[in-house]
């Protein structure tokens, strides 16, 4: 399923990619900083009058995993920057990859991320559960002051996936601060992602409910 290209689809994907670069950043360093630590080790004992060829050969062995993590995050990240329409996932996968880039950033801003999707039959568009669910979670704490939970759930219906974010007050430390960076993401475009992905967006009272139609399978 193609997005829908609007003027309103591309200025609201522009603001959300520029919200993300944090979390880009971190998804990006995380395993390439262990690298540079684990190189200096093998190096001092590679210059050993003796060296424990043992160890050195598991510091490689941690060298490789990490840059091979690493190839990953790069991938991953350009998925997100430039998403096959065509990809499918599970509900439950697609909903764990957003968690997991977000989860770091939310929680410095005050924010707990609980993640209750189940496994679910079925495959939804990766494109649009990863867009539309991240700009949910950053429209909602744009709006609603730290400290919170944001409760994921979801549900299987007929023809489509209910993906339910619920917003809940907590008695934590409220000193966080808002990120400083680009603007806040509206309501308006969330709607507009909404529209460009084919999905059905609702609002009451402190949950946002998206429901994600289920992808065709491909003919064997």
């Amino acid at each position: 399923m193609a997005a829908v290209t609007t003027p309103a689809a591309e200025a609201a994907r522009y603001a959300l990619l520029r919200r993300l670069a944090p979390s880009f950043r971190h998804h990006l360093v995380v395993n390439l900083q262990p690298i540079g630590m684990i190189y200096e080790v093998m190096d001092r004992r590679l210059r050993a009058s003796a060296p424990d060829l043992a160890h050195v050969q598991d510091s490689a062995n941690k060298i490789n995993g990490f840059a091979k993590a690493a190839l990953n995050s790069c991938v991953d990240v350009i998925g997100w920057l430039a998403p096959d329409d065509t990809a499918t996932v599970t509900l439950h996968e697609a909903v764990r990859e957003s968690a997991t880039l977000l989860a770091t950033s939310l929680s410095f801003r005050g924010y707990a991320l609980r993640n209750e999707v189940p496994e679910l039959p079925g495959h939804v568009h990766r494109a649009g559960v990863r867009t539309l669910l991240a700009g949910v979670l950053l429209h909602c704490t744009d709006h609603m002051p730290a400290p919170a939970d944001l409760v994921l759930t979801a549900s299987a219906e007929a023809e489509a996936a209910r993906l339910a974010v619920d917003i809940r007050c907590n008695e934590g430390d409220n000193s966080f601060r808002g990120e400083a960076g680009y603007r806040p993401l509206d309501w308006s475009d969330l709607e507009a992602l909404a529209a460009a992905d084919g999905v059905q967006i609702a609002r009451r009272e402190q949950r946002i409910e998206l429901r994600l139609p289920w992808a065709m399978e491909a003919a064997a």
